[in-house]
């Protein structure tokens, strides 16, 4: 896992062709927006978290995010041990994003 500033993360994504954006917030904080093309799994459903999780492909590099960085570094931890070698957690989160939103 690695922690990037928005800047770093943003950089990193536009060069990786085998980037996947996991959004790990509530159905209710997604509902205020989200980056285009991410992919929601609420890390709160527990167990259902990791069960999704698991059917996500291995080989690719996530870039997580949630609302502050807290969760997002949490998930990243987590899929870490679930065999994820690549995975980059959005430091200040969707609060401090200053890219593109979808509505």
């Amino acid at each position: 896992m690695a922690d990037l500033t928005q800047q770093e993360w943003v950089e990193q994504l536009e060069k990786d062709d085998n980037a996947v954006i996991l959004d790990v917030r509530t159905d209710e904080e997604v509902e205020d927006g989200y980056i285009p093309n991410s992919v929601h799994i609420d890390i709160y459903m527990g167990q259902g978290f990791i069960d999704e999780v698991e059917k996500l492909d291995k080989s690719k590099n996530y870039y997580v995010y949630c609302r502050s960085g807290n969760r997002s570094g949490q998930a990243c931890t987590l899929m870490g041990q679930l065999g994820f070698e690549s995975t980059y957690n959005l430091l200040g989160g969707f609060n401090e994003w200053e890219g593109e939103v979808v509505e």
